[in-house]
């Protein structure tokens, strides 16, 4: 009797109306339906949104944090116990244009794989007394530009490894975002005793 009723009680489970059977489904769908559009529109937002992101990092801005004490104290004033996070300006150099007093990002000559930070000493034209390279003074080659840091004696610069070439330039650094009470602008100037020897304006 037992085997009997659970039988039984399978059997009127299994025979519901059809009627409801479709209802029922159908109420189940909804749901389903409803997240399936906003999954896809997830999905069509993101990989929209995706390139924009990364042309903008590519081609207009982004941020880096500094390390090392080459550009004291301009940046990284507390040694290491903390690291200036900088703005760095890629649309400012889309042309290859800097200033004299420009603290910018450049690609190693060195090292490619390794992005330095450095300020702009001269410029194509320019006499420049250098600090310990080979040669006394120094013009600089058409294309080409003269970047040291501010910490003298401890910085990996021209002065060691020359003029560099303007195609090696990734970024203008224009602002320190943090911490929040280093907030500043980077201001494009030149220490007085890192003036030129000879302009090529002059």
């Amino acid at each position: 009797m037992p085997r009997t009723d659970v039988c039984s009680t399978n059997r009127a489970f299994s025979s519901e109306p059809p009627s409801l059977s479709k209802a029922g489904r159908r109420a189940m769908a909804q749901p389903r339906g409803w997240a399936r559009r906003h999954f896809r529109a997830f999905c069509k937002g993101f990989f929209v949104a995706v390139p924009v992101a990364v042309t903008f990092l590519d081609s207009v801005a982004c941020v880096a944090r500094v390390e090392g004490a080459s550009m004291q104290p301009s940046l990284n004033p507390g040694g290491s116990q903390s690291s200036d996070v900088v703005l760095l300006n890629h649309w400012r150099v889309r042309n290859l244009h800097v200033r004299r007093g420009d603290v910018v990002s450049l690609v190693s000559p060195r090292n490619p794989g390794q992005k330095i930070i450095k300020r702009v000493i001269a410029l194509e034209g320019d006499v420049v007394r250098t600090m310990g390279h080979k040669r006394r003074y120094v013009q600089i080659p058409p294309g080409h530009m003269w970047v040291e840091g501010d910490h003298r004696g401890h910085s990996f610069d021209s002065n060691s490894f020359g003029p560099v070439s303007l195609g090696l330039l990734h970024a203008h650094a224009t602002h320190i975002l943090w911490p929040p009470q280093r907030w500043q602008r980077l201001e494009s100037v030149l220490p007085p005793e890192r003036l030129v020897v000879q302009s090529a304006e002059e």
